[in-house]
């Protein structure tokens, strides 16, 4: 472990740090110490989250106990982030019975993006089916695979609706310990025309949100 203090703005302090020090992943509260910062100086939580060139983790409290299982929700859409953000999960060692809730939102957004894409090569399927849910099932059903692997039970949803408010009613209903999103959708212009469907997501959940970036995002 190694500590270091700067006289700098909270988020841009982290932010430099990891552009100097490349992190795997960055783990920063949702809120600091005074509740008032978040109006007069804007969340450092969703500074990094934005500015960050890799993975970052805005972490809340949990009342499970430690060994305890955990229901994870991870949003699907197709994107590398998405898949990227499977394998996060798959990578880790997870309490015994924990869960992972694979949620896919079908919107207007998707489906132009789906008429676009290259033949997915890694997901061994074809991105021009003109059936987005049907696609987008397959797609779900090889990304659940690493998933078993690892020993968690896996389920699954697909829905129409913004993926914002699916993601967030989802968690919400299921009482998840952590939402897994891609920090960018299958629409590299979602960010600018309608928002960051992720920033969205760990700006109002009631839980842990881990936003993964790929290499190259």
């Amino acid at each position: 472990m190694h500590a270091e203090a700067c006289a700098d703005s909270p988020a841009w302090a982290i932010i430099k740090k990891a552009d100097a020090w490349r992190p795997d992943l960055i783990v920063v509260g949702s809120h600091g110490r005074a509740a008032v910062s978040r109006f007069l100086l804007g969340s450092v939580s969703q500074k990094v989250l934005t500015a960050a060139h890799c993975s970052v983790r805005v972490g809340r409290s949990s009342r499970q106990p430690a060994a305890a299982p955990l229901h994870l929700l991870i949003g699907i859409d197709g994107s590398p982030d998405a898949a990227a953000a499977v394998h996060a999960v798959a990578r880790r060692e997870w309490p015994a019975g924990s869960v992972a809730h694979l949620v896919t939102a079908l919107d207007a957004r998707m489906c132009t993006a789906m008429a676009f894409m290259e033949p997915s090569a890694d997901l061994g399927m074809v991105g021009h089916d003109a059936d987005a849910a049907r696609w987008m099932s397959r797609t779900v059903e090889t990304l659940a695979a690493p998933l078993r692997t690892r020993g968690l039970t896996v389920s699954s949803v697909i829905t129409e609706g913004d993926p914002k408010h699916v993601l967030l009613d989802a968690a919400a209903q299921r009482g998840v310990d952590c939402i897994f999103v891609g920090a960018r959708g299958l629409s590299g212009a979602e960010r600018f025309l309608l928002g960051s469907v992720s920033a969205a997501v760990a700006a109002r959940a009631h839980c842990s949100v881990e936003v993964v970036r790929t290499a190259s995002a």
